[in-house]
């Protein structure tokens, strides 16, 4: 049985991993830089894709490190296995002009980090 005190964690953990492996598809979209979209063929837009690529690991090593305290190993890999199966299918859900510029990386980025943070508070890092 999984304890009461880790529900809010797995939770969050869960979250993060899917805002992650969203961000990393929308990502993956941009490479070889041949197939890259306007919004990211210019430095600054190069500049962009990679750094939300840091944060998003960043964020990524940051719920691993609160789950590895927090969170029981079988619930950490039963919820984070399953937000990396559902991501490909939400990406669907959102519509081309979202996916294919600026806004989807820079979105889920935003949301791994935030996540990522509140992580990091409910743990008491």
């Amino acid at each position: 049985m999984l304890p009461t005190p880790s529900l809010l964690p797995l939770s969050l953990f869960s979250v993060l991993v899917l805002a992650v492996a969203l961000g990393a598809l929308a990502a993956s979209g941009h490479f070889p830089r041949e197939h890259r979209g306007v919004a990211f063929a210019s430095g600054a837009g190069t500049v962009m894709l990679f750094g939300s690529i840091l944060l998003l690991v960043l964020s990524l090593a940051a719920g691993l490190t609160v789950a590895w305290r927090l969170i029981p190993w079988f619930a950490a890999v039963i919820g984070g296995g399953l937000a990396v199966l559902v991501a490909p299918l939400m990406l669907q859900l959102f519509s081309d002009r979202f996916v294919d510029g600026r806004a989807a990386p820079l979105s889920f980025t935003a949301l791994a980090v935030t996540l990522a943070a509140v992580l990091l508070w409910v743990a008491d890092f």
